[in-house]
């Protein structure tokens, strides 16, 4: 029997999670002051994005679950 549409799901989303964790982690590395120069302002960039694409994704999987009733 073929793989179901749950198993393709955790199949996926545990790599893709795994991919992002990863690169998470790899931008931490660039936390190393000894090696690296930045400002606050470049901290504010990065992270204001990361939260605006977080923010973009959850929204998607929240939509989907409360869908709302219209003409």
């Amino acid at each position: 029997m073929g793989e179901t549409r749950r198993d393709k799901f955790k199949r996926l989303a545990t790599n893709r999670t795994k991919v992002v964790l990863n690169a998470l982690r790899l931008l931490g590395n660039l936390s190393n002051r000894a090696n690296y120069d930045y400002s606050d302002e470049d901290l504010a960039k990065i992270f204001r994005a990361i939260e605006e694409q977080l923010r973009i994704v959850k929204a998607k999987f929240q939509s989907k679950l409360k869908r709302e009733f219209k003409l």
